[in-house]
């Protein structure tokens, strides 16, 4: 008893046409391309927003860390030189980037040369002085080099350490407290 063929030859009779159509759609065709792309390019613009919102509270946060490195770095500057007081300025806090650091009044090696220059993370972090020697008191302001791109908060400190912030225009000590 023999296989007869007959069988397969009628199904490829009734199913040979939908055969023939896979066969020959072997890629997307233009729509579905499109739809993949517009698909992303909605799920990219969900998401930029939400990186972008991450990205300045990062900077904020690190304004923040940045002030709290300094306040730190000026006590322990007042009580090691007790005869100049706080610094002098923001530079003087720091060290020469890449070689090794010897401690004086004038680069006391406390805060690494980034933060010494005033800028980090999208924010410009400005030292203010009262000129005096022993210096009794200094500030510091943390603005964002552009508002609504780098951050949207600036900071504002002094020695007691309080933190404070303004959402529109540079911060200052009558201003809320983080």
């Amino acid at each position: 008893m023999g296989l007869s063929s007959r069988p397969f030859e009628a199904l490829i009779k009734r199913h040979g046409d939908f055969l023939m159509r896979a066969q020959k759609q072997l890629g997307f065709s233009l729509i579905e391309l499109l739809i993949v792309i517009a698909i992303i390019l909605i799920i990219a613009a969900i998401a930029i927003p939400n990186l972008l919102a991450g990205k300045m509270a990062a900077n904020e946060s690190s304004a923040v860390q940045s002030l709290r490195a300094i306040q730190s770095a000026e006590t322990a500057y007042a009580n090691t030189y007790a005869n100049v007081g706080y610094s002098s300025s923001l530079a003087s806090l720091g060290g020469p980037g890449g070689t090794a650091c010897t401690a004086s009044s004038t680069q006391a090696c406390l805060i690494d040369p980034v933060l010494a220059s005033g800028t980090k993370s999208g924010y410009i972090i400005t030292w203010a002085g009262d000129g005096l020697t022993p210096s009794v008191n200094y500030s510091l302001n943390a603005d964002p080099i552009l508002r609504g791109s780098t951050g949207r908060r600036s900071f504002f400190t002094d020695e007691p350490g309080v933190i404070y912030y303004n959402e529109t225009a540079p911060a200052t000590i009558n201003d809320t407290p983080l």
